[in-house]
């Protein structure tokens, strides 16, 4: 599996400026070329295919500004995006359902201040300085130290809003497990960033905090926003440097919280995980103002994107479930759990929530309701789950996890 080393650079390092005029010449090559694909496109000539268009760009200024098979890699990043922009087009006239919107074609880069990504294949990366434990761009006088020298399938330089992240990517051994019958399920959510729970007797279920990411979020918001006044407008170098300390910070929260859910996979030899997820979510959400602002705002795909690589890495198959009527049914009297828009007649419980993260079984028994999510999420994906040992032994009270510094 490949996964990525990075390296972040920041105004003033002293690669800056170089790493920045290659990322300038990767958009000009870019406009230069989408320019005449768009053109061919637009007046009915057709589509300029990858090879075509290296043909005609080869001998141009902005072709030769960069080593040649670096333009290379900027063309190829050109053709995939008009391939995926056609592919698009072709399933939305199938399935516009699909689609938010009507898919365009690909637009340029901003002519300033625009750029555009960079990619090394290994031929563009000095052999003599992988011996050294560095990473030697071709054509440049950039060298960064890597602990996975001999593992290295490619470089990328990815302009981020106020900085340069160099991806060292390489290639990572994943595990293998015997698949069991030991399942876990996740159910995301705001305070309680995930609700953890699994078909194991006396598994203590786990909420993990997630108080933090709404905290930066809201401090973000109101700093943002306080500039935006005083600068009387919606971007600057400030601003710029808040959104990326803000990306960061939840970037490592969401890489501590999923590595500490997948070591307790481990450690509890789980070789399933269950994760609740509907399509739409985030613009079908319907919580009030509030709620919908705190949860559109808390990147659970990318939480997501992080579990199942780590789970990969470790042997872990992922499954992702359609989560409609988890939180109103009743896991312990097997209530059951129909899919939203399949059914005619609305679905009867025997529970209710009463309060805020409290569930009432019909026995009168308390349960913590994302908890009692978590276990139906798990039930609704594999409805035998629970045969063998039953219910009895499923613990509904649970321990909270804070993992911020």
């Amino acid at each position: 599996m490949l996964v990525a080393e990075r390296h972040i650079i920041k105004k003033g390092h002293r690669f800056w400026a170089e790493i920045d005029n290659l990322s300038w010449q990767s958009k000009n090559l870019y406009n230069s070329a989408n320019y005449l694909i768009r053109q061919n496109f637009i007046y009915g000539h057709g589509y300029l295919t990858y090879n075509q268009m290296a043909s005609l760009r080869s001998k141009t200024e902005q072709y030769q500004a960069l080593p040649a098979k670096v333009s290379q890699q900027v063309l190829r990043g050109l053709d995939k995006n008009w391939t995926s922009f056609f592919a698009a087009s072709s399933e939305f006239k199938s399935h516009p359902d699909k689609f938010l919107v009507k898919p365009k074609i690909p637009g340029y880069k901003e002519p300033k201040k625009g750029r555009n990504l960079l990619v090394y294949t290994i031929q563009a990366i000095s052999k003599v300085g992988l011996r050294q434990g560095l990473v030697k761009l071709s054509g440049t006088s950039i060298a960064l130290p890597t602990r996975v020298a001999e593992r290295i399938a490619e470089v990328r330089i990815v302009p981020k809003c106020d900085c340069y992240v160099i991806e060292v990517i390489y290639e990572k051994t994943e595990q293998f497990l015997a698949p069991n019958e030991k399942i876990a399920a996740i159910d995301l959510g705001i305070d309680n960033l995930m609700a953890v729970t699994s078909n194991q007797p006396d598994f203590i279920p786990l909420l993990i905090n997630g108080r933090p990411l709404k905290s930066l979020n809201q401090f973000y918001n109101q700093r943002r926003a306080k500039l935006q006044s005083l600068l009387n407008r919606q971007s600057s170098q400030r601003i710029r440097r808040l959104t990326r300390c803000r990306n960061q910070k939840v970037d490592d929260y969401l890489h501590q919280v999923s590595r500490y859910l997948v070591n307790l996979l481990v450690d509890q030899e789980i070789t399933t995980l269950v994760i609740g997820k509907n399509d739409g979510w985030k613009q079908e959400v319907n919580l009030g103002k509030v709620n919908n602002q705190k949860f559109v705002t808390i990147p659970h795909a990318r939480l997501i994107e992080m579990i199942s690589y780590k789970c990969q890495l470790e042997g872990i198959s992922v499954i992702l479930q359609e989560e409609s009527y988890t939180s109103a049914s009743n896991f312990l009297h097997d209530d059951p759990l129909p899919v939203y828009g399949q059914i005619t007649e609305k679905p009867v419980f025997s529970g209710k929530r009463i309060l805020r993260g409290l569930y009432r079984t019909d026995k009168g028994i308390l349960v913590q309701s994302d908890v009692m999510g978590s276990y139906n999420i798990l039930r609704k994906a594999f409805p035998n789950a629970f045969n063998r040992y039953g219910i009895e032994r499923c613990v509904v009270h649970p321990r909270r996890i804070n993992l911020s510094k």
